[in-house]
Parts: structure tokens; C-alpha cells; sequence
């Protein structure tokens, strides 16, 4: 939406406005099981993005273009097509984003990821010493909301959560016949499936299809229920983040 989504908006539109929060929407470039388009990740994190930038009204956001590249585990960089952005590559994205916005006069950017393996913390820190002025938030968009009472199948990846939401937001992008199950096998370690420790996973051992979690059960109807239900806490949270003190004052 102009004015909203810099993907779709022009100099005319944000010349003569002031904005008071930048979002970030943040994805990959990987197979989301044989029925969702390689950029899932980025469009959800986009569409969930602008529909709450538009919520948070009269509170002015502007949504940048979503980045497309994310970090992937073993196993899943072996599919074709599939690209992994390092820690290295994300930092250096992320600090000429801030460092734009910075020179521009913006001083607050909220990221919105879409891709379960980002991690901005450590980088966040980082910006925060080199620009102390400058407010850096971040969340995970599917995360916000407890799918229960949304979805029937647990899952993590391609599964009825996204393929739903996707359904939602764009519906021509989603082949459902063409889904795998989305089988997932565990560790054999107990440790590691009750996350006493972690490690990636070796995609390639895990699932065939690379989806985790039957997306089989989504519909159009559930994503919006869960995408209206995100939307409004996100909304909430820019209109807080843009324009409250951060820290209380004594």
C-alpha cells in the first residue's frame, strides 16, 4: 500500500510525510516442502508486516523491501536453489540499513522475521554501541500469537501454520495437492530433543520433503483468523515502539 510498503511507494508519497517507524521484514530463500514458493518466509514476513504498519495508525510506519536471504542449516543448503546468508552477510545488511536510516534522521527500525534461522540479537547489540541513538526491535512475526486453538497439526516449517497463512495472503502461490506429509524425524539424543543442548539439525536427516508438520489441514480461513490476531499485537507494539520512552523515567 503507498505510503506503507516501500516496495510499492514513491518520492511523491514520502517527501513531505514523517515517519516514525521503519519495519524490516526479514526472510530466506528455501523450499518450503514441495507446495510453498521458495520465498515464503520473506512474503509472510512482508504481507504481516504491512497489514500492521496500516493498523498502527495514526502512528506513521514505513515497511521496507524484505530481505530474502536467511541462514540455513546443513542438509537444507544442499537443495537446489536454496541460499545462506552468514552471520557476516546479515550483519553487514543489516548495519547499511541502519546506517541510511541513521543519516536520514530515523532513529527507531523494528525487524520482523520470517525465517526460524535468523538470529539478530547478538547483531542488534552490536548496532547498539555503534549507534546509541538509534532503537533496534525484533520479533519473530509467527511466534507472537499461541497457534493453539488456530491449527490442528503441530509443525515448524511449511507446515499448517504457514501454508494457511499463505493461503490467506496469497492463495495463487499455494499448490496444497502437490504437499508432502511433512513427516519430521527427532534426534536420537534425549537431550537434544528436550533442548538441554542444541545444535542445527541436518535438514537432510530430518524430513524428505523439507517441511516439518502435515500442512495438509490449512485453510484460507485459519490464516486469517491467526494473521488478524498477529496483525493486532503487532500493531500495538509499533505504536508503542515508535512513539514511548523506552526506559521509565525516576
Amino acid at each position: 500500500m503507498k505510503g506503507v510498503d516501500l516496495s510499492v511507494s514513491t518520492l511523491a508519497d514520502t517527501s513531505a510525510v514523517h515517519y516514525d517507524l521503519a519495519v524490516l521484514p526479514w526472510g530466506a530463500t528455501e523450499p518450503h516442502n514441495r507446495h510453498l514458493p521458495y520465498l515464503t518466509d520473506a512474503i509472510l514476513a512482508q504481507a504481516v508486516s504491512v497489514e500492521a504498519a496500516c493498523k498502527a495508525a495514526p502512528v506513521r510506519c514505513m515497511v521496507l523491501p524484505p530481505v530474502t536471504f536467511g541462514s540455513q542449516n546443513p542438509g537444507q543448503r544442499e537443495q537446489p536453489f536454496c541460499i545462506h546468508a552468514s552471520y557476516r552477510t546479515q550483519c553487514a545488511m543489516l548495519t547499511d540499513v541502519v546506517a541510511s536510516l541513521h543519516h536520514q534522521g530515523m532513529r527507531r527500525l523494528a525487524i520482523v522475521n520470517g525465517h526460524g534461522g535468523n538470529s539478530f540479537r547478538n547483531m542488534v547489540r552490536d548496532l547498539a554501541v555503534a549507534y546509541p541513538d538509534f532503537a533496534i526491535a525484533c520479533c519473530e512475526w509467527y511466534a507472537m500469537v499461541p497457534r493453539e486453538g488456530f491449527f490442528d497439526a503441530p509443525g515448524e516449517h511449511a507446515d499448517e501454520l504457514e501454508t494457511s497463512v499463505m493461503l490467506h495472503y496469497r492463495p495463487e502461490l499455494v499448490d496444497l495437492p502437490a504437499a508432502g506429509e511433512g513427516r519430521a524425524r527427532p534426534f536420537a539424543m534425549a537431550c537434544l530433543n528436550e533442548k538441554t543442548l542444541w545444535l542445527p539439525r541436518d535438514w537432510s536427516k530430518v524430513t524428505s520433503d523439507t517441511g516439518i508438520g502435515d500442512p495438509r489441514g490449512a485453510t484460507a480461513e485459519k490464516g486469517a483468523r491467526f494473521a488478524e490476531a498477529v496483525t493486532d499485537r503487532l500493531a500495538a507494539a509499533f505504536r508503542q515502539f515508535a512513539t514511548e520512552p523506552i526506559y521509565t523515567q525516576e
